[in-house]
């Protein structure tokens, strides 16, 4: 079998970039969007290993302003991915309208539920406390800044979390994710600006070598689970069928 490509499970890139730039990148690709006019402009493509968003990014006005249940339950049917939303405690944004926004989403999600990739930047126990309030299969928490007794709650609430180099310099906080919870991403262009390498989507190869350490496993190793985590989440929100075939096909060798 041929190795396994990298997974980015949140990257950011523009709708209209050049299927020959993301391809050459040779890396599964989960595209967040930041308001539901360019996730539905994205959704319009047809690549064959990014996997666009719907998205409404808690740190931008526009976004919230714009959002409405019904346009964002209309443009999930065309994807297996949600992102990016979720608090942002630091944003400018009313945490009201904020947390109005989420508690929508989440209740969508609760009926239809997708991978969901989670922002929970200086609100990390409101995340939590909606999800708890709103429990979804597939929440994955991006970046995560939480203190042990937070990471806690998130296992017991089911959640996954998605590593970028950013997050290297903290390696406990690291260790203390089971790496059957965990999934690479770059936040391309914001969290890989430590990455030491040239920066790009799916370049996730520097977090793959810190797990590597931390478990004492070759990064091989390391993409391997992370596929196989990719697998559970994809089984678990019942998406399989809005995945680029030849994702369906890799997934379904995955052991």
């Amino acid at each position: 079998m041929r190795s396994l490509p990298p997974i980015d499970l949140h990257t950011h890139v523009a709708p209209d970039i050049a299927p020959a730039e993301l391809q050459v990148l040779n890396a599964v690709l989960f595209a967040a969007t930041r308001t539901l006019d360019e996730a539905k402009q994205a959704l319009q493509r047809a690549d064959a290993a990014t996997i666009w968003g719907v998205g409404c990014h808690p740190g931008l006005a526009r976004a919230h302003k714009a959002f409405t249940a019904t346009q964002f339950t209309d443009l999930i049917t065309g994807t297996a991915y949600v992102s990016e939303i979720g608090l942002d405690g630091k944003s400018r944004v009313a945490l009201d309208t904020q947390h109005a926004t989420l508690e929508s989403i989440l209740t969508v999600l609760q009926d239809k539920p997708r991978i969901a990739s989670i922002h929970s930047y200086a609100a990390t126990d409101p995340v939590l406390d909606h999800l708890e309030q709103r429990p979804v299969p597939g929440a994955v928490l991006h970046w995560w800044l939480g203190t042990p007794s937070q990471t806690r709650r998130a296992l017991d609430l089911g959640c996954y979390f998605s590593v970028n180099a950013a997050m290297l310099h903290d390696p406990e906080r690291i260790a203390a994710l089971p790496l059957d919870r965990i999934l690479t991403e770059t936040d391309h262009p914001f969290g890989d600006r430590a990455s030491g390498t040239a920066r790009r989507p799916g370049g996730v190869e520097p977090v793959e070598q810190a797990l590597a350490r931390t478990h004492q496993l070759g990064p091989q190793e390391i993409r391997a689970r992370m596929w196989q985590n990719l697998a559970r989440l994809v089984s678990t929100t019942r998406t399989g069928r809005l995945l680029p075939r030849g994702l369906r096909t890799v997934l379904a060798a995955t052991p």
